[in-house]
């Protein structure tokens, strides 16, 4: 397995961070409080960050600011999606959710969806790859 990590950038001078190990440790609450804290989150409607990246999952915390949308789309992986701040629309060819703190889904993948932040929003989305 190959060791992987994200160097500091110009929009994240602190953002060096392990993104792929035999353990990764994810603390969300440290990844929420430096997304509040960049300017792309002050300056636009969304901001995010890669926490885990492995040839098999990847693991994105994203910011959505209220009335923000991730327009509609579908991914070619499984997904799931845990609202840890705020509540979001999620809307599907299939079925339509309001998801509030605490609330997730797994959703399959090629599955046409929107998601609309209804409150400021923290979402974990977790891809898993079919391998």
């Amino acid at each position: 397995m190959e060791i992987k990590s994200n160097d500091a950038t110009p929009l994240r001078p602190d953002g060096d961070r392990l993104l792929n190990a035999q353990i990764v440790e994810m603390n969300l609450n440290h990844f929420i409080a430096q997304i509040k804290s960049e300017a792309a989150w002050s300056e636009s409607d969304r901001n995010s960050v890669t926490i885990f990246k492995s040839e098999a999952m990847t693991v994105v915390l994203i910011g959505l600011r209220s009335e923000a949308q991730l327009k509609p789309h579908k991914a070619e992986d499984l997904q799931s999606i845990q609202v840890l701040e705020g509540s979001i629309a999620f809307t599907s060819e299939h079925q339509n959710f309001t998801l509030r703190k605490m609330q997730m889904i797994a959703v399959q993948k090629e599955i046409f969806h929107s998601v609309k932040a209804l409150t400021d929003s923290f979402l974990l989305l977790t891809l898993v790859k079919n391998t």
